[in-house]
């Protein structure tokens, strides 16, 4: 078994078009590649940092396998009180080197596995993406603590973010299903990632005192982003999203980076008043509705920090594809009502969505609606008619 696969990574652009690609939802997590070998689990982090102890739910895969090596990979997400994927609940076990069991119960965490690159001594990883799929899908990886999220094949890409908008989910992976696995590597030829949650990745220049509560402590962190051509770039300030303990792990990491001049030399006056500066080496991830004319985030919301990601990693991402919203014209449910199909019109346009517990599938035309009920067992004939929904959904 090798020790240390790099994962292969996504690239932010445009959804794929045309044949040849399959959709995966993208879960608000941390990336982690498992080596499971002889009953034994080890996690390590997206770059390479053992964090078994920090998540030992994971431990359920030696279990699960029964007896099999295997190299998976995936994402580790925690949940809000709403089932939906929170990095905010997340931070709190991310810097927790091995979390007691208040914690553990608190923050429990689950491990989507979505990626087989090694079994019972054989590498998958020049194996297309379709076939490592199968594999995977046959090791019937189902527990409280981890899970084979789904993937989508042979369906428009714009059906399946449109899914994961009406989930609350951040956003759709589109995979090109003939492309191996390339440790390390990222390229939009074979995984691409759509993000709906706008979502950036910031290096702290600085931060400024806060004042009231924040009295004595941190008020707000000054940031910066990489440009296009790797120049670092003042990409304005946060004062919002912190709790209590992001504050305290943020003055004991800053602290030690210290310095005495801006990082960066276009920080508004404004803001570098009072600015306590610092070497531009921790990586953080805010949450923001858009960017200004002259570079700054609008709205930004802190999220945590990100130790599984590099300062080279912090590039101003592309805007994201949202998908226009749809009137719910007419609906078909099974008697029990199990499965239900909605007639919606989006953009002057006519399709069906289908809802089967809390998985939701848009944008099908009535041929995909059969198929997907038929590979369920469930005949379109006999749905019958249901009361019948307005609105915007």
């Amino acid at each position: 078994m090798p020790e240390v696969i790099p994962p292969m990574l996504a690239e932010a652009g445009p959804l794929p078009a045309g044949p040849g690609w399959s959709y995966e939802f993208k879960y608000d997590g941390v990336r982690a590649i498992t080596h499971v070998s002889g009953g034994d689990v080890r996690v390590l982090s997206r770059n390479n940092n053992d964090v078994t102890a920090t998540y030992p739910e994971l431990g359920a895969l030696a279990g699960l396998l029964g007896g099999r090596s295997a190299i998976l990979d995936g994402e580790i997400v925690a949940f809000d009180t709403g089932d939906r994927p929170s990095f905010a609940e997340l931070a709190a076990r991310m810097h927790v080197a091995a979390p007691g069991p208040a914690l553990l119960a608190a923050v429990p965490v689950v491990y989507y596995v979505f990626d087989l690159l090694w079994l019972d001594g054989e590498s998958l990883l020049d194996e297309p993406y379709d076939r490592r799929r199968e594999v995977l899908a046959g090791l019937a990886l189902e527990s409280p603590a981890v899970r084979t999220p789904p993937y989508f094949a042979g369906v428009d890409g714009t059906t399946i973010l449109r899914a994961a908008e009406l989930g609350g989910l951040e956003g759709v992976v589109a995979k090109r299903r003939s492309s191996p696995y390339r440790p390390g590597r990222r390229s939009a030829d074979s995984w691409t990632k759509v993000p709906l949650i706008r979502t950036q990745e910031v290096l702290i220049l600085g931060w400024k005192p806060g004042a009231g509560r924040r009295a004595g402590t941190i008020g707000s962190l000054l940031l910066g982003v990489l440009d296009g051509p790797g120049a670092l770039r003042f990409a304005g300030h946060v004062g919002t999203g912190f709790t209590d303990v992001m504050l305290r792990q943020l003055q004991d990491q800053l602290a030690p980076l210290a310095r005495a001049t801006p990082p960066v030399p276009d920080v508004p006056r404004e803001h570098a008043r009072h600015a306590h500066w610092v070497e531009p080496a921790l990586v953080g991830e805010v949450a923001f509705r858009n960017w200004t004319p002259d570079g700054r985030m609008r709205h930004p919301s802190w999220r945590g920090l990100r130790p599984d990601r590099t300062p080279a990693e912090a590039r101003r991402q592309p805007a994201p594809t949202v998908p226009a919203p749809a009137e719910v014209e007419g609906a078909l449910a099974t008697p029990d009502g199990r499965w239900r199909v909605e007639v919606v019109r989006r953009d002057g346009q006519r399709s069906y969505r289908l809802l089967h517990a809390d998985n939701v599938i848009d944008g099908l035309d009535l041929a995909a609606v059969e198929q997907l009920l038929g590979r369920a067992g469930v005949d379109l004939g006999d749905l019958g008619e249901t009361r019948r929904r307005t609105g915007a959904a």
